[in-house]
């Protein structure tokens, strides 16, 4: 093993940042869609609306039923209280979370702009809707201080919470917020429906404001699988799913009328402090039953749905069904566009259809996102037509694949049956028709159509600069393309829809093959604009906006941030930090090399022993006398300081905790060898 030691500094800093990075990882019929602001008022560029796109948002209003109030009255029922210039600021300074910033949003959901599709816009109104709620007796929700709920269950000495929300400060101020209204009160449990970071990442905030009796005699409750599963998720593929989460959930957009304007799911994550807590006890089948304070409780398993690791939950005193992330006032995603293991829509289907056969007596649901609803037959309806989408999405997707459909052309043909189509409940605000059927074509068949010219297909940008040189060259393509937006300002809803899709691929074929060219990036980006404005699913309008900003502004210069993650990482497996860095070794440097690396935790009592050989990197636990030709010894929180660069050279040299055995050398040479994820590349430039 060869290495410079003057280059020692460079590579422990690679070191503490290269190991790990987790990705954060969301109108009435007489309303009327109005004119966006002008070109010149958005300050992130985006053009206006064109009249196409006007009438395509128009045509929503009479696709959807919008003179259905009751998602209003049902979002509104039961408010206790409300802080209605609600902000949430980071200790150290910025905003965590910010109520106003969507304020340019009407409160009853009936004025959108013609940037903004209207069933979209209604969905945002609804988030919008946020503060604590009496759900039922003994029951509440704080809703809009997050991304997700958190819910209250009075218990016979105290409370009972359920899904902790993503971040200490959104928690610690939803919890002071319950607790200025309802009073002061014990916590006794807390449940843990999911493993989403959003629903367990904010309990530090909690646990903060407990006693230390509270906390020595907590109850923390979670499905099986949980712990494995909330500390693993994304570890491996990390950066370029928080690359893509920023598309996902807009975070470089502004808040206004041509920028985000929600999730779907809710208003959007919560980037602040991200905690976790080990479950006291794990459910791991249906049907068990817990009583918690005095609180009967009966889980479901629901582990491979919407999460691998979940459950619901039913109160039978108050006849409430806690729905987890089951089923949501939208549809959901078999497949997220931020990149994940996709999700089998038929076990889906059939756990809503056991909940709701299990649970039928429920008369309120309450979930993870979103509203609650009241009354029996209403809710039964409400699973059977959940139950039925993801279902029918399935079934027929595999229908026209075994015909020989092509993931591209089920998506276009795919249309719910009225009897489906008719509910907000099941729209596509989060997940689509479209990018679901992909899914369960992926679940099945995978990446390839058949068709041999997809198996060894050109790179991208050398299949562009092929592809525009035979059309003749960027600027005739640029002369067609002009043409054709122009003439699709003023053409019906469907053809300019038509239009813009073809647009975006051949004008991304431009830029593929010129990234350089500002008219191409500039008419693309305003394809991208219109695309955005008519989308009913909102990480389809932020992902096509953030394309469009990154075409007019280039990519981020700031990447990842992984010192939010550090109380989670305190609890994740030592062996997958090891898989994360097998995952960035350059094989291209480690061609040739042959060594072994010890890495010894003092207070955890555990050595692993890290094998190069072949370009390959291996980890394995190992005896604390295994020989190897360099070791570092040193704690697990000090590990955890180094990966998310809270701690550095200076401290490895001169910390009591830290030593080393063997060569510094190869140590050294080792670790220059890991690749940095930066997780700021570029995705609509080549």
């Amino acid at each position: 093993m060869k290495a410079s030691l003057q280059g020692k500094t460079k590579t422990w800093a690679v070191f503490g940042q290269v190991l790990l990075v987790v990705s954060v990882a969301l109108a009435v019929a007489s309303c009327d869609v109005r004119p966006g602001p002008s070109s010149e008022a958005n300050p992130a560029g985006h053009s206006a609306p064109t009249a196409s796109t006007a009438k395509a948002n128009q045509q929503v209003l009479d696709q959807r039923p919008f003179e259905n109030r009751s998602d209003f009255a049902n979002a509104r029922r039961g408010l206790v209280a409300q802080d209605p210039e609600l902000v949430i600021e980071q200790p150290g300074g910025g905003e965590v979370w910010n109520m106003q910033s969507d304020a340019f949003i009407d409160s009853e959901g009936e004025n959108a702009p013609a940037s903004v599709n209207p069933s979209l816009w209604r969905q945002a109104a609804l988030n919008n809707i946020h503060g604590l709620f009496e759900v039922t007796g003994g029951l509440y929700q704080i809703r809009g201080y997050d991304l997700a709920n958190m819910s209250i269950i009075e218990s016979d000495t105290g409370w009972i919470l359920v899904d902790p929300l993503t971040a200490r400060e959104t928690a610690s101020k939803a919890f002071l917020f319950a607790r200025e209204h309802l009073g002061e009160k014990p916590v006794r449990a807390i449940l843990f429906t999911h493993s989403h970071i959003d629903h367990f990442g904010g309990v530090q905030g909690i646990l903060q404001h407990l006693s230390d009796e509270e906390k020595a005699n907590l109850r923390i409750v979670a499905p099986a699988g949980f712990e494995e599963e909330a500390t693993s998720e994304n570890i491996i593929a990390g950066p370029a799913m928080t690359r893509r989460a920023m598309y996902m959930y807009g975070k470089r957009l502004g808040r206004d009328e041509r920028g985000h304007v929600g999730t779907g799911l809710g208003k959007g994550p919560a980037f602040g402090t991200f905690g976790f807590a080990r479950p006291t006890e794990l459910i791991r089948e249906t049907g068990t039953e817990l009583t918690v304070d005095g609180v009967p409780m009966v889980f479901q398993i629901v582990s491979g749905s919407e999460a691998p690791a979940e459950f619901t939950f039913y109160l039978p005193e108050q006849k409430a069904f806690g729905g987890a992330e089951l089923v949501s006032r939208n549809m959901h995603n078999l497949y997220t566009l931020r990149g994940a293991k996709v999700r089998d829509a038929r076990l889906w289907s059939g756990f809503i259809d056991d909940a709701r056969s299990r649970f039928s007596e429920a008369e309120v649901y309450f979930g993870s996102h979103h509203w609650p609803l009241w009354g029996q037959q209403e809710i039964q309806e409400f699973l059977a037509v959940q139950r039925d989408t993801y279902k029918f999405i399935h079934d027929q997707t595999v229908r026209l694949m075994n015909q020989g459909a092509t993931p591209r052309e089920i998506a276009d043909q795919l249309q719910l049956p009225p009897e489906l189509n008719r509910d907000f409940h099941n729209q596509g605000y989060y997940g689509t028709v479209s990018h679901n059927a992909k899914a369960v074509y992926q679940h099945y068949l995978g990446w390839f159509t058949g068709n041999p010219a997809q198996l060894n297909p050109l790179p991208e940008r050398e299949s562009a600069t092929r592809t525009v040189e035979m059309m003749g060259g960027a600027e005739r393509v640029l002369e067609t393309a002009r043409r054709d937006f122009d003439s699709a300002v003023d053409m019906n809803a469907e053809d300019g829809r038509s239009t813009y899709r073809w647009l975006a691929e051949l004008l991304n074929q431009v830029v593929f093959a010129e990234p350089n060219n500002e008219d191409a990036k500039a008419l693309l980006a305003s394809v991208y604009d219109q695309l955005g404005y008519q989308a009913e699913s909102a990480p389809w309008r932020d992902f096509y906006l953030t394309g469009a900003y990154e075409l007019r502004h280039g990519a981020p210069e700031e990447g990842l941030k992984p010192a939010m993650m550090r109380d989670v990482l305190l609890n994740t497996p030592v062996a997958l930090f090891f898989d994360s860095m097998a995952v960035r070794l350059k094989a291209e440097e480690a061609a040739g090399e042959n060594t072994t690396i010890k890495i010894t935790f003092t207070d955890l009592n555990e050595s692993y022993l890290l094998t190069l050989q072949n370009s390959v990197l291996h980890n394995r636990l190992v005896r604390a006398d295994t020989p190897a030709d360099a070791t570092l010894t040193l704690t697990r929180p000090l590990f955890v300081d180094l990966l998310v660069g809270n701690a550095g050279l200076k401290e490895l040299l001169f910390s009591d905790d830290i030593s080393f055995a063997g060569s510094r050398l190869d140590l050294i040479g080792f670790f220059s060898m890991l690749e940095k994820p930066e997780g700021r590349f570029n995705i609509v430039l080549p």
